[in-house]
């Protein structure tokens, strides 16, 4: 693994607890950060975040409440807020449109996209303020492609490419980038959401003929937070093994 500079920086990641969200903390602590892992499952984020220096906080990315709490508890803890990796996320069901509990799309919906939109918003303004920041937000080759049987969460994934594209350009003329990533998927607890003929067709769409590691993605993400990330902002990064198109 090679080190980044985050020497001094700050960056909550939702969803840090385990995944790629986990492998993003490892990173910013292997490269000199101090990681806040935000997560629904607080005794294991407290268990990482002692491993890693750094902090935890319970966050249900669709409280606002909490959100701001934790930004605040973060701050206290270790300093004011450099980045933020919009990772927390769930699958929802495998099932066709006609058969999709309508409730599950509201909780997709909820987690998946208005998770970020509530994230971003807590932590911009003290961007701004600070003159500095980076916003990385993790989407899916489900929002470029939209994958069958995954109606929600392909919509939820499209909506957060859409988002980060509006708020990039929003910020685009201070020193704030935000960006998104598109990854194909990873063998990680999210796969016991969804069906094995599920997995079995992402797969099958990738050139590569694997699955993603989860290291490979947080190497991307890390370098979207790092301050050598200063041109790109409102991007979509592909690291989806070939499977993109566009």
């Amino acid at each position: 693994m090679n080190a980044l500079d985050f020497k001094g920086r700050v960056a909550a990641i939702t969803g840090g607890a385990r995944g790629i969200g986990l492998a993003v903390a490892e990173r910013v602590a292997a490269s000199g950060g101090r990681p806040a892992i935000w997560d629904v499952d607080l005794a294991e984020a407290e268990t990482q975040a002692a491993r890693l220096g750094g902090f935890a906080a319970k966050v249900d990315v669709t409280d606002h409440a909490a959100i701001e709490v934790a930004l605040a508890a973060t701050e206290r803890a270790l300093g004011p807020l450099d980045i933020l990796v919009a990772n927390a996320g769930i699958t929802g069901p495998n099932t066709s449109v006609d058969q999709y509990p309508i409730e599950a799309w509201r909780q997709v919906i909820e987690i998946d996209l208005t998770g970020v939109f509530l994230c971003c918003r807590a932590v911009v303004p003290g961007m701004k303020a600070r003159n500095y920041g980076r916003i990385v937000n993790v989407a899916s080759i489900a929002g470029k492609e939209g994958n069958p049987n995954a109606a929600a969460y392909s919509a939820a994934k499209a909506g957060v490419i859409g988002f980060t594209k509006s708020l990039g350009k929003e910020l685009a003329q201070t020193p704030i980038r935000v960006n998104c990533v598109t990854p194909a998927a990873a063998a990680t607890d999210i796969f016991k959401q969804m069906t094995q003929a599920q997995i079995d067709y992402m797969l099958s769409k990738i050139p590569a003929g694997r699955f993603a590691q989860v290291e490979e993605i947080a190497a991307l993400i890390c370098w979207l937070a790092t301050e050598d990330c200063s041109f790109s902002t409102g991007g979509v990064f592909d690291v989806s093994g070939g499977r993109a198109t566009y």
